[in-house]
This record gives C-alpha cells, structure tokens and sequence, in this order.
C-alpha cells in the first residue's frame, strides 16, 4: 500500500450549489483552514486517498455520486471527520448518514458559521486520537484510524503489527514480555504466540526501515521482551 503524506488543515467542501461552497470557503479561510472545492462527487474518493485533509464537508445530494456513496467509500479506507449537509429533514435521512461513518450533519438551510464550529470540533476531536507524541518524536499513533505515521508517512500495518507497536509506543523505554505483547493483541492473539510476536516485530521494524533506513528504534531485550526507543 502507497504511504500517503500527512496534510494539514486542508478541509475539502463537496457541495454542487457554486454558491454555497462559496460561503463555506470565505468562511474556512477565515478560520485559518484551506478549502478545496469539488461540485460532483467523481474524484472525491481518489482525491481524499491521495491528500488526506483534516476534514470534509459533504453534501448528500450531488451529481454523478450521492454523499452516501461517498462517505461509505471513505469509510473503507479513512477516518477522516465527515460532516454531511442536507436539505433533507427526515430523521431517517439523519440517521443514514451516521450510519455509512459521517461524524455530523447540518440541515439546510444553516448558519455557516456553525457549520464552521462544527468542522472545527471534528477536527479537535480527530486530533485527539493521535496521541503519544512528544515533542521531538517523528511518530504519531492513530488509536481511532489505527493506524501509525513515521516521518510523516502512514506505514502499512497489519491489525495486529498496528496493536503492538501502540502499545509500545505508548511507553517507550519499556520493556514488553512476549506475554504482554500477546496480551495487546486482544481476540488477535488467539492464534498467535511467541513465535508470531517474533515474526509481527521483524515485519515492523521492516516496515519502518522502509520509511526511514537509519531509525533502529525497537531494540530485543534479551531474555525479557523487546523496547521501544524513537530517539
């Protein structure tokens, strides 16, 4: 899988109305974000791949693909904060969008401004999942996306390659036992023991290697486990 760069707050605006995606992108830039606008909803998937933003608004009713379809699509690959927009008032119409991943939703008509505070939240919410990094460290830890960047890259990682390294990255300097490793892997560890501990930390460091030739930052303790050390 093609690591993807970390953007930052790029907030992409997927409205057909010209007029309203207007508004919505005075208003982000003035809140400091950068919009990228789409009318139709043929390149948002791709385009969401390629450039992660920090968020997206998303209208449901759209030409080519409805916003359903897309938050659905996202869903299979991203965590990115998705607020919808509607002109639909039904409560079942408000619950599907919830139901294929969007994180919120306004109904139009609405207050830019709220769509605005809204996005904002999201974002802080979204933050908040990326956790562990001290200052100085090039690693970041997506608990809700579960996944890890490196050097601001996204490694391709396994569920269970994912558990593991969080949770030695959520302390490094400490040595993990095999067991407790196994003990990360939750329901993942059924089938797994410590050979397979062994197998996930060489796929790791591999994976890592791959982004950054010189980082040696899970070092083999022996008799006891392994250490995470990022500096």
């Amino acid at each position: 899988m093609k690591t993807r760069k970390i953007k930052g707050r790029t907030v992409f605006v997927v409205e057909d109305d010209r007029k309203i995606s207007g508004i919505l992108e005075d208003y982000l830039r003035s809140a400091g974000h950068e919009p990228r606008s789409f009318y139709d909803g043929r390149s948002v998937v791709d385009a969401v791949r390629s450039e992660e933003p920090a968020a997206v608004i998303l209208d449901i009713m759209l030409p080519a693909s409805d916003g359903l379809t897309i938050c659905r699509k996202l869903r299979e690959f991203s965590a990115v904060p998705v607020l919808m927009l509607t002109a639909k008032v039904e409560e079942i119409d408000k619950i599907s969008g919830l139901a294929f991943g969007a994180d919120d939703y306004v109904t139009k008509p609405f207050s830019a401004q709220e769509v605005i505070a809204r996005v904002n939240a999201m974002i802080r919410r979204a933050e908040g999942r990326i956790t562990n990094n001290p200052a100085g460290h090039v690693y970041l830890v997506d608990e809700a996306g579960q996944r890890v960047a490196w050097h601001g890259e996204w490694l391709d990682l396994s569920p269970s390659e994912f558990r593991i390294l969080a949770a030695m990255m959520k302390r490094p300097g400490q040595v993990f036992s095999r067991d407790q490793l196994l003990d990360a892997l939750g329901d993942h560890a059924l089938d797994s023991g410590d050979r397979a501990i062994d197998s996930h930390i060489k796929n790791i460091r591999r994976k890592i290697v791959a982004v950054d030739h010189k980082a040696r930052c899970i070092a083999s303790v022996y008799g006891s486990g392994y250490r995470f050390e990022p500096d």
